[in-house]
């Protein structure tokens, strides 16, 4: 009865909305904006509400049918088998509308701010954090998302020690949070005479990009520091003190920014990852218990928890979360292959959440 009221509840505020936006003179702009936001969310909802309805509705016709004295022997068959059918498809239609209605998590429809840096394993490390650059690069083309690199740090022969790319579009942060943690690479290096596999590593970590309504930075609360950017090998490549640092003083986050030539850029973006980093660590406080039970999910974005191990040699990638491989590594770093893993981290996590809910 209780989930009955709180669908019924859900059709009505889809109603009433409707109501405001087909003929609702006196809406402010943002109102226009906030009701038709809402209304968009519920529309899958109540498609969901309506289908499960409509296959009981017709499933109880059936179950009458069958049970009437009055109905001939072929008519009763066929009810049996329609009633048979739909016996099946309620359950399904009854667990995608349950995963319909779990709490969103807020950040799903933010940005992503995406760190690289490259683990133990020296040059090797530094280019297999390369390769995951360019593995997140296509991918987000693929999804018709923008990237703009923040900021980057290479070794001078194709690795990277660690870069900051800046990530938008519909669903960024909500495909792409399942990435941070540790990523192990298994392969022969080029420079290796004697054949032998190497294994290193590379940190990911995913941010939700946070708004200047997210969160407030006190300027009290940041240090700021200027001085001389320096290229690899640590030789100067610029003659002004351009490059910033930006300590907060209350939690200690401290952000780099030197790409760019104009000090006050460099600022602008340093600020940007600092926001993003400050609204993760007040995130993950605020939710620190619904963390602890993810931790057990589908893992917890914990920098130091190795989650998932590319290996050359077999041609195989393995997700250690949900003890999933597939044999397809190079689909997978030219990010083709990649919305594999993250729909089934996905799916796991809906179908923990929802028996944790029952």
């Amino acid at each position: 009865m209780k989930v009955d009221a709180r669908l019924d509840g859900i059709i009505a505020r889809e109603q009433e909305l409707s109501a405001l936006l087909s003929g609702g003179p006196g809406l402010s702009g943002d109102e226009l904006v906030r009701y038709s936001k809402e209304y968009a969310e519920l529309k899958p909802v109540i498609s969901a509400i309506e289908a499960l309805r409509k296959a009981e509705a017709e499933a109880e016709e059936l179950a009458e049918m069958v049970a009437s004295p009055d109905t001939d022997s072929e008519m009763r068959d066929l009810a049996e088998e329609e009633f048979s059918a739909l016996k099946e498809e309620i359950p399904k239609l009854g667990s995608a509308l349950r995963i319909l209605l779990l709490p969103k998590d807020e950040a799903d429809k933010k940005n992503a701010i995406l760190e690289i840096r490259a683990g133990t394993g020296g040059d090797e490390a530094a280019l297999f954090a390369a390769d995951l650059m360019r593995m997140y690069q296509r991918y987000a083309e693929n999804k018709k998302w923008r990237t703009e690199v923040m900021s980057l740090s290479e070794t001078g022969i194709g690795g990277v020690k660690e870069v900051v790319i800046e990530i938008g579009g519909r669903g960024a942060f909500a495909r792409l949070k399942y990435e941070s943690g540790v990523h192990r690479v298994q392969r022969v290096p080029e420079t290796e005479a004697s054949g032998r596999i190497h294994t290193s590593a590379a940190t990911i970590a995913v941010l939700p990009e946070a708004e200047d309504v997210d969160l407030v930075i006190e300027d009290k609360d940041l240090k700021v520091d200027v001085y001389r950017a320096s290229g690899p090998g640590g030789q100067s490549v610029n003659t002004t003190d351009s490059a910033v640092r930006i300590t907060h003083l209350p939690t200690g986050i401290v952000v780099t920014q030197q790409d760019e030539k104009s000090q006050h850029k460099n600022r602008a973006k340093a600020l940007k990852v600092l926001r993003a980093r400050l609204y993760d660590h007040e995130r993950r406080l605020r939710d620190a218990e619904r963390a602890e039970a993810r931790r057990g999910q589908v893992g917890s974005g914990d920098r130091s928890e190795r989650i998932r191990t590319y290996n050359f040699p077999q041609g195989r990638v393995t997700d250690h979360r949900i003890n999933l491989t597939l044999y397809k590594l190079d689909r997978v770093l030219n990010g083709e292959g990649l919305d594999e893993f993250v729909d089934a981290l996905l799916n796991d996590e809906q179908t923990r959440r929802l028996a944790q809910k029952d």
